[in-house]
């Protein structure tokens, strides 16, 4: 009878243990079954993403494009520009006496780099160079009485009168004056009576290269008779009151050649071309 019971018992137990093992195995089977199911889905979710993310990115860049050319476009103050500066450089033109600048000038040979003018030429043993820059030189040649009851004002002729340097080189020794142009007459001389229409500021005298440590002294400082001499000077050098008046005439022209230059610039540059 104990055997019989011990059998039932073991019996109960193997089957309860096969019970379990069978309940594990199929739970196994179907995690392990889900797994290709869930993978499957996220790669076509991913898909799906992809296929949307380029379609949100070409409507921002469409958008991007958008305000740049936006950007692009002219303001009022640009268009107002661009046609007040294509009626100016026409009427500046027309106004213009040389449509070339020359080359040379009473011997000495004319060089240009930007603003800057340069002439020079060769005397003997010496040699004779000019220079001036045009920059802020223009000023009008006499100045209008104003009557408050007029509605227009008629100004004197723009000239340009650039002050300039003169550099007689002789060897390795070089003898430079500053020189301007007076507003008056012998403004600048040491004797009234003469009618110099420019007038020495500085004199320096130096070997080899120029710098700040070579003296240099103020023309209106020298004494009256030294200063008369060296007038006459230069004056023997070429640089004369006749030849001043072509100096004016000549930086006046290419001023204005230069005035010109920087319309037509400014209107490229505002009309975007």
């Amino acid at each position: 009878m104990n055997g019989i019971v011990r059998s039932a018992v073991r019996t109960s137990a193997l089957r309860g243990v096969l019970s379990s093992m069978t309940s594990t195995s199929s739970s196994s089977s179907s995690s392990i079954a889900g797994q290709p199911v869930r993978a499957l889905w996220n790669m076509c979710e991913s898909r799906r993403t992809a296929e949307i993310t380029p379609l949100v990115s070409s409507f921002k860049l469409h958008d991007f494009h958008a305000r740049r050319c936006y950007s692009r476009s002219h303001t009022k103050a640009e268009k107002e520009l661009v046609e007040f500066l294509a009626e100016e450089i026409v009427a500046e033109k027309k106004a213009q006496k040389l449509k070339t600048i020359p080359t040379t000038l009473d011997g000495f040979a004319v060089s240009l780099n930007g603003a800057e003018v340069n002439l020079e030429k060769q005397d003997g043993t010496d040699k004779i160079h000019i220079s001036f820059n045009v920059n802020h030189t223009v000023d009008a040649d006499a100045e209008a009485d104003v009557d408050p009851r007029q509605d227009d004002v008629e100004l004197g002729e723009m000239k340009s009168k650039p002050t300039f340097t003169v550099d007689i080189i002789r060897g390795n020794q070089t003898l430079g004056f500053t020189c301007s142009f007076n507003n008056q007459p012998g403004a600048s001389g040491a004797d009234d009576s003469y009618n110099d229409i420019f007038g020495i500021d500085e004199i320096t005298l130096y070997e080899g290269e120029h710098s700040e440590r070579v003296y240099s002294v103020a023309g209106e400082i020298l004494d009256g008779y030294l200063y008369d001499l060296l007038m006459n000077y230069l004056e023997e050098k070429g640089i004369s009151n006749e030849f001043a008046d072509k100096l004016i005439d000549l930086s006046t022209c290419y001023e204005h050649t230069a005035y010109v230059s920087l319309l037509e610039g400014l209107s490229k540059f505002t009309s975007g071309k």
